[in-house]
């Protein structure tokens, strides 16, 4: 591999600070410690900062020989909040804090653009600007969307920025890119149907909820298989029904709720359309009511060709050909797709491996993400850190192009 000296001389010191990071996970837009760590190191190593976007967001700020005269800039992008889950590793970085993980390898993002900002300290053989986004509350809370609502774009323009997740699975030394959608849109729906409640021996008496949530979940899935076109991909799940206190009492009402998810809006309007439609006459058509609520949250993340194209180059580079593979878009969401909908970019796939570089004392369970056994693997933090070095030069240089 094509990695940069520098880097993997100082990876074991990166990778202590991410232990440190995993040790002391915090939810979205509390990231307070861990933003004073990142903005500690960026100032030590003489890079400028500005703290306080999406309330603890850090962006470093890079300039190269040029001192950023030519105005061309690019971003590179790593989430930093943890996840409300139960860590089961037992190992000496784990969780020191009940109920809270770095599940999905947020801990890892930040160490890999730490090492990326340690570096570029010491090498700015570029022209340009070079902005490093610590990002909080990617983990449902839309931190990217808050720190592009208060500013980062006007605060720091850049015509590119980029970001870069890990996947277990595929084996360390392989990234994935494609242009296109490759995240879905996540959105939630909430219905509470009203009917009347009654004896449960007596439910002519009554308008029971039951059998009409049971239609309309059923009904639901005719929306995919009867009213997208088939080549689109649409996902709707009923994840919780919610109805009764008793076993002799027909309830007054019954809730459902779920997600939807869709790598085009056109589908995600036409999915929300149908489900309000469907959940309305099935409603009537029983002689009762409901109150349809559906909650638009992350959108798709889309990469631009252009720049799918310059990071597939990047990393062949770096692992050859045969290691970049096609990034299978996956229905899970990012909320770095705000971000590609302001500026072209890609997010890209490292991969993590199949957990084997998990420390004695690691959990049962599959080293995947969202997963309590879940450890960010600290060999990627030279390779990511390359990656991210030579991206943003690349990048640099084919904005002046």
């Amino acid at each position: 591999m094509n990695l940069i000296d520098s880097i993997v001389t100082q990876a074991a010191g990166i990778a202590a600070v991410r232990r440190e990071i995993h040790a002391h996970p915090e939810l979205c837009f509390q990231e307070v410690r861990t933003a004073d760590l990142v903005a500690a190191k960026l100032t030590e190593w003489g890079i400028p900062i500005h703290r306080g976007l999406g309330q603890t967001g850090v962006v470093g700020i890079v300039k190269g020989r040029d001192g950023g005269a030519c105005g061309r800039a690019v971003g590179l992008r790593a989430d930093m909040d943890a996840l409300p889950l139960q860590e089961l590793n037992r190992f000496p970085h784990a969780s020191q804090h009940a109920g809270k993980m770095h599940a999905c390898g947020h801990d890892g993002h930040t160490a890999m653009l730490l090492a990326a900002a340690q570096h570029f300290a010491k090498h700015r053989n570029f022209d340009g600007t070079v902005y490093l986004i610590f990002q909080p509350a990617e983990e449902d809370g839309g931190g990217a969307r808050e720190m592009i609502r208060e500013g980062l774009f006007e605060l720091f323009p850049m015509q590119a920025v980029f970001g870069m997740h890990n996947w277990p699975g595929a084996p360390v030394g392989t990234f994935a890119v494609s242009p296109g959608p490759v995240m879905a849109s996540s959105n939630d729906f909430k219905i509470t149907i009203r009917g009347k409640g009654s004896h449960a021996a007596l439910p002519h008496n009554g308008i029971d909820p039951v059998p009409v949530a049971c239609q309309m979940v059923q009904a639901f899935q005719t929306i995919i298989s009867r009213n997208k076109k088939p080549v689109d991909a649409g996902v709707i799940s009923v994840t919780m029904i919610h109805a009764g206190e008793a076993t002799n009492v027909v309830p007054d009402s019954c809730e459902l709720q779920g997600t939807v998810r869709t790598f085009t809006l056109d589908v995600l309007d036409l999915i929300e359309k149908r489900m309000e439609e469907i959940a309305r006459h099935t409603c009537a058509a029983f002689g009762a009511t409901c109150e349809f609520e559906f909650r638009r949250k992350y959108p798709p993340t889309i990469n631009a060709e252009r720049e799918a194209d310059l990071a597939r180059t990047v990393m062949t580079e770096i692992v050859g050909s045969e290691r970049v593979l096609l990034q299978q878009p996956a229905m899970a969401a990012e909320d770095f797709a705000y971000m590609l909908q302001a500026k072209p970019g890609a997010y890209v796939w490292i991969s993590n491996g199949d957990g084997a570089h998990r420390d004695m004392g690691h959990g049962e369970g599959p080293c995947t993400l969202h997963n309590p056994s879940y450890d960010f693997n600290d060999d990627l933090i030279p390779l990511g850190a390359s990656y991210w070095v030579k991206l943003a030069i690349r990048a640099l240089e084919s904005i002046a192009a």
